[in-house]
């Protein structure tokens, strides 16, 4: 039984590959990177590409590789992905041929599979009821044991991705009779780890979460352009609510973890498909992958963001002149730390945002001229001023070690640097990329030691204990394996070993 996608495939990829893609971006980002964005509209009467279009716009920020938008008419799909941002997947005249009222979109940052095109999302399955299609945001730990299993009942899988198989496992549950509620229920309990998932189908579409609720999925209403039409209510399913910020869409609440949300004409109805499950968000999510004006927790994540730089100028103080941030994560902390401090805040790095992810490289004469595709300082600000530049978090130190000579160069007498996290010392296996634990700058070295390293004049992270106060939540509420090893969801032993030092070798 095959499953089929519109994207053309250049050829299959052994499971040894799948971790292959991320690592083999050029000019990688010293920073955890986030997986995808995943949205979804159902609106009878509605025209939803474009709506879809301009959602997935204000989820860039969650995945710059590849794009895709799938809509429904009746039983029909017209699916178009690419690589690539938003903005270059996408124009007018492709919007126009994307019709229909129900619609999934997808932009995509690599963790398993590839960045090639037949990894793109969403994917498109085929069913005895009609076809699938499913965005996924999140990694399954046991993505091998799903995709054998599938094998061994004959599916053939078109691409390297979790996504896909969890995609194949809902049509396979259909293909032996089940409805699309119990097959997607059925097949969702045989994975583990993480997932947030948009499926469509001719019907309607759904909104799901792992029992822990590691990604983000949030649930809106979409206003009626007819006030007076009694028809089903219009909804929106968004990783984050800066999705619905953008097309007029009104918060309802987030999907929980272990939710099931099934959107037809007969209106939404909620399934917990898993006992006991156990919210276990993300804290990078507040941190840093999320948009500071999307709303978790009751508030803007930029408020958080504030606070824990409040907490982290209480932890840390020291004498200085000015207070700058790097850009853009690190703002609102160093605008905490500032407030907190009284120290001023001000602008001392320029951010180029047109740069991107781009696959064009600096040759290497231009790399010994020094040029700044990203971040250039102000020197007028920095020169013979003692700085605290305040960032979310440091990965390899690589970057960190460039910006600290940066503003050295451009005359800064001091650099002390200020985390608004602790040190990530663990590799994610729940749908961030990070590097395998031993490039982990902090899981190998000591504070004093990176210190050394990166060249700052002093180092300070964020306390666990702060980080976590700072959120007026639970701890038991967040999962902060990055930083404490404490993985909610068992991993295999395999893949424990494909990214884990022994553990002596770790800094304790």
């Amino acid at each position: 039984m095959a499953a089929f996608s519109s994207a053309s495939s250049d050829g299959l990829e052994s499971l040894s590959t799948l971790d292959e893609g991320a690592s083999s971006v050029p000019d990688r980002p010293d920073k955890p990177e986030e997986a995808c964005g995943v949205f979804g509209i159902y609106a009878p009467g509605v025209e939803v590409a474009k709506l879809t279009y301009f959602g997935l716009f204000a989820l860039q920020h969650r995945g710059q590789e590849s794009a895709g938008i799938a809509t429904y008419v009746e039983d029909k799909v017209y699916l178009h992905k690419e690589m690539g941002l938003v903005t270059q997947v996408f124009d007018e005249h492709i919007l126009q041929t994307l019709p229909g009222s129900i619609s999934v979109g997808h932009t995509r940052y690599s963790t398993t599979g590839s960045s090639r095109v037949v990894n793109a999302q969403p994917v498109l399955v085929d069913t005895r009821l009609g076809p699938l299609v499913l965005a996924h945001n999140g990694n399954l730990v046991n993505a091998a044991e799903v995709r054998d299993r599938l094998i061994a009942d004959n599916w053939e899988l078109a691409s390297t991705t979790d996504s896909e198989g969890i995609a194949c496992a809902i049509a396979h549950e259909v293909q032996l009779g089940k409805d699309w509620l119990e097959g997607a229920i059925t097949a969702c309990q045989m994975c583990e780890g993480a997932f947030s998932l948009v499926v469509g189908t001719p019907v309607g579409i759904m909104g799901i979460r792992d029992p822990h609720g590691i990604r983000p999925l949030v649930i809106g209403i979409l206003p009626k352009e007819d006030p007076e039409d009694e028809g089903p209510l219009h909804y929106v399913l968004s990783s984050e609510s800066c999705g619905l910020d953008i097309i007029g869409a009104e918060y309802l609440r987030d999907v929980e973890p272990g939710e099931l949300v099934w959107i037809t004409e007969k209106g939404l109805a909620s399934f917990h498909w898993s006992a006991q499950p156990e919210r276990k968000l993300c804290i990078f999510e507040m941190i840093y992958f999320a948009r500071p004006d999307s709303q978790m927790n009751g508030e803007s994540l930029y408020s958080y963001r504030t606070r824990i730089g409040h907490y982290l100028a209480k932890e840390s103080p020291v004498e200085a002149d000015i207070v700058i941030a790097v850009p853009d994560s690190g703002i609102p902390a160093a605008i905490g730390y500032s407030q907190k401090s009284g120290i001023p805040y001000v602008e001392g790095l320029i951010k180029n945002r047109y740069v991107g992810r781009t696959f064009i490289q600096p040759t290497q004469k231009m790399r010994e001229m020094g040029i700044r595709m990203k971040l250039n300082p102000l020197r007028d600000v920095l020169e013979g001023k003692r700085v605290v530049i305040v960032d979310d978090s440091i990965v390899r130190g690589t970057t960190s070690r460039k910006i600290v000579k940066t503003l050295r160069d451009a005359g800064a007498t001091e650099v002390h640097m200020r985390i608004s996290s602790p040190p990530v010392t663990h590799p994610c296996f729940y749908g961030i990329d990070t590097d395998n634990q031993d490039h982990l700058i902090a899981a190998t070295k000591s504070v004093a030691e990176i210190a050394e390293q990166i060249g700052v004049d002093s180092l300070y992270y964020l306390s666990w204990a702060g980080m976590l106060e700072a959120t007026r939540e639970t701890t038991t509420s967040f999962c902060s394996a990055c930083f404490t090893g404490q993985y909610p969801i068992a991993i295999p032993e395999p893949l424990k070993r494909s990214k884990l030092m022994l553990e002596e070798t770790a800094i304790a």
